[in-house]
């Protein structure tokens, strides 16, 4: 506990951090305000009040990768190893430290979108309710996919080490290079809803795929279960091998 309380205290030091919370509580709110007042809110459904929540993940594992990045640009990673020479324990405590937070944030972040969509959208043509496990696992699950997010990205912090790099990764591989990979001949639309984060996100869209005009998502690939497991693989071969290549290479 000492530990990740070291780690808390290091991460809220720094501005970027509490930026990176507000920003993404406003793409949460924002995309909820325009599906919440636009034509009364007669398009809103429980799926469309989250869509905010893919740019906040975004966001978030921008706050994470700075976490690990910022240490190694400001040289503070010699004095952690040095006073903790286990440099397993701090990568855990730094490792838990964010995914409880991304839990939280997740979590709070998607109800806050829910509710607001469900308070503004006056004439929904679908009831903005959550009584059915699907409904619930489309917001509750955001807290999932951002703490898995976090491990993703303190692995590619640890692997990187520049910011820029680091940033760039977690930002255009979700939003870029997983969308490139369908438009590989034969194979590419096979292979693209098991990658990673498309695969994640099935785990908070509607089983049927229906998600409504541009923002459908498809019912091949993964299931949503399937989808959070090959997310979660994915973070933790990444969250090890960054373990083995930061015990074996100087800070």
């Amino acid at each position: 506990m000492t530990l990740i309380n070291v780690e808390r205290i290091k991460l809220f030091t720094t501005r970027s951090p509490y930026w990176c919370l507000a920003l993404i509580l406003v793409a949460a709110v924002g995309f909820a305000l325009i599906f919440g007042l636009a034509e009364q809110g007669r398009e809103a459904t429980v799926f469309l009040s989250q869509i905010g929540l893919q740019l906040g993940l975004s966001v978030f594992m921008v706050l994470a990768v700075l976490a690990v990045t910022t240490e190694y640009r400001f040289g503070t990673i010699r004095t952690t190893f040095l006073a903790v020479p286990q440099r397993v324990r701090t990568l855990v405590a730094k490792t838990v430290l964010l995914v409880v937070l991304g839990a939280v944030v997740g979590l709070i972040a998607a109800f806050l979108a829910f509710f607001l969509t469900k308070t503004l959208a006056t004439f929904p043509e679908e009831p903005l309710v959550l009584e059915t496990g699907e409904q619930w696992r489309m917001v509750a699950g955001h807290a999932a996919l951002f703490a898995i997010g976090a491990i993703i990205a303190v692995a590619v912090g640890i692997l990187v080490r520049q910011s820029a790099g680091a940033i760039a990764i977690v930002l255009l591989w979700p939003l870029l290079i997983e969308s490139l990979i369908q438009l590989i001949p034969n194979i590419g639309p096979d292979i693209q809803p098991w990658m990673p984060f498309t695969a994640g996100a099935k785990f908070v869209s509607p089983t049927d795929g229906g998600a409504g005009g541009m923002f459908n998502i498809g019912q091949s690939g993964p299931t949503a279960v399937q989808g959070l497991l090959v997310f979660l693989a994915t973070g933790i071969v990444l969250w090890v091998i960054s373990l083995i290549v930061l015990n074996r290479r100087d800070a």
